[in-house]
């Protein structure tokens, strides 16, 4: 059996397997090659011992009576508990008697919840801070305030806990992202705490349909130029932004500035996780198994990994638990009813900025994959009819949907595996 391997596809919690050819092409980040004798934490205390463009935290906290620590939500796996501790520290270092709130950066995402909060700050910290947490709500106008206009033109209008912080700073990981180029930094204000007008004039249909917004892509993308304003605008300080591998370990930290900060950990990452297309019939790909698999709402972007590395008319094989559904009412009702993905597709670049629907970002996306490719998509049972419903075809397991794309593209059919679609930049 030396002409078959075992590839591992990161799954919900664990993994999907399958046997392979020996030759496939398996696109994979480097990150594991990060290697580091300390812990997260110490890993973090160091970038911010050292920061990039900035005083020190402390420095910073000096005289301030109240500070805003955004930090993520529960779609993202960032290792808050390796850099809260050090923020707060540093913190009460510089001003003693600082109030400290936490604000949940949830975007255009449902609210997290306790048992999510608890999970991600873990029982010490939520005990400390749950007085002191506030989940931001995109969709309440009243608990948002603008403080500008952003460059392409919507007003920028952002939770009023951070607008009205002595001080504003945030957590955050530094990935691949789908059509921002990069997570971390700047995202932390815009989507991340930002009134659902200023979200939607940000994500519309001529920036996500733009060839600068793409995976790996930060120079002349039209959504990152308005989310650095943004960020500018809520006056963010300071960030600590980590890079982990994929055990979701904490492998580097970047410290300071937010913009040069964010930049110098995005060119870092790159060095990792750029890999060449191996265009193939078939694309075996992943949204990263928990906490980005929990919903389809996520899922384009795995699978823009696979459209970056797939022949005309090839098939995809989305492997993602969905475990909580869509992630997105209006993202599942505009690919449901829409009678083609074509159809929604060609309505989203026909759609004016200011009229831009909530969550056509990633439908949009998702579209535009399904209107050149079979989706062929390993979900929970349960998840059956919602595949459907986004116009892909389900399957209980990835050896029948494997066994499916062969019968449709050939026995001979070419294959390539992604097992984390969101871990790589393909260029």
């Amino acid at each position: 059996m030396s002409d078959v391997k075992k590839v591992e596809f990161l799954y919900g919690q664990g993994t999907l397997s399958l046997d392979v050819p020996a030759d496939t092409p398996v696109l994979t980040s480097n990150v594991d090659q990060l290697k580091s004798t300390k812990n997260g934490r110490e890993i973090v205390a160091e970038a911010m011992a050292n920061p990039i463009d900035s005083p020190t935290l402390d420095v910073l906290a000096q005289g301030k009576p109240d500070c805003t620590i955004i930090i993520s939500d529960h779609t993202r796996p960032v290792p808050s508990k390796d850099i809260l501790p050090e923020m707060i520290k540093a913190l009460r270092k510089g001003s003693p008697d600082i109030k400290i709130t936490l604000l949940v950066a949830t975007g255009f995402h449902r609210p997290t919840n306790t048992d999510e909060l608890k999970y991600k700050l873990g029982a010490e910290l939520y005990d400390e801070f749950k007085d002191n947490i506030v989940v931001h709500d995109a969709h309440n106008p009243a608990s948002n305030v603008k403080v500008g206009v952003l460059p392409s033109g919507p007003d920028c209008i952002i939770d009023k806990v951070a607008a009205e912080a002595s001080l504003l700073i945030a957590e955050g990981f530094i990935e691949a992202h789908f059509f921002a180029g990069f997570s971390g930094g700047r995202k932390s204000v815009l989507p991340g705490i930002s009134d659902a007008v200023t979200v939607m004039g940000n994500h519309c249909g001529e920036f996500i349909a733009s060839p600068y917004a793409r995976t790996g892509i930060l120079e002349n993308n039209p959504l990152h130029i308005d989310m650095v304003a943004a960020a500018k605008m809520a006056k963010l300080a300071f960030i600590c932004n980590v890079i982990i591998d994929e055990d979701k370990k904490t492998v580097a930290a970047f410290a300071g500035n937010f913009e040069t900060a964010h930049f110098q950990g995005t060119e870092f990452l790159a060095k990792y996780c750029a890999v060449k297309p191996a265009p193939a019939d078939i694309v075996i790909t992943t949204n990263g198994g928990y906490p980005l698999d929990q919903n389809a709402y996520q899922c384009p972007k795995g699978m823009t990994a696979a459209e970056a590395s797939i022949n005309e008319g090839g098939i995809i094989i989305m492997l993602a638990a969905c475990s909580d559904g869509h992630g997105g009412q209006s993202y599942y009702d505009s690919i449901r009813k829409a009678a083609t993905a074509d159809e929604f597709f060609q309505q989203c670049l026909n759609t004016p900025q200011t009229e831009t629907l909530p969550d056509q970002w990633c439908a949009q996306v998702w579209c535009r994959i399904l209107r050149k490719h079979t989706v062929l998509m390993v979900a929970e049972p349960e998840q059956k009819q919602l595949v459907e419903d986004l116009k892909a075809h389900y399957f209980p397991t990835l050896e029948e949907a494997y066994a499916e794309a062969r019968r449709i593209k050939g026995e001979n059919a070419s294959l390539t595996c992604i097992p984390n679609g969101i871990s790589v930049i393909v260029r």
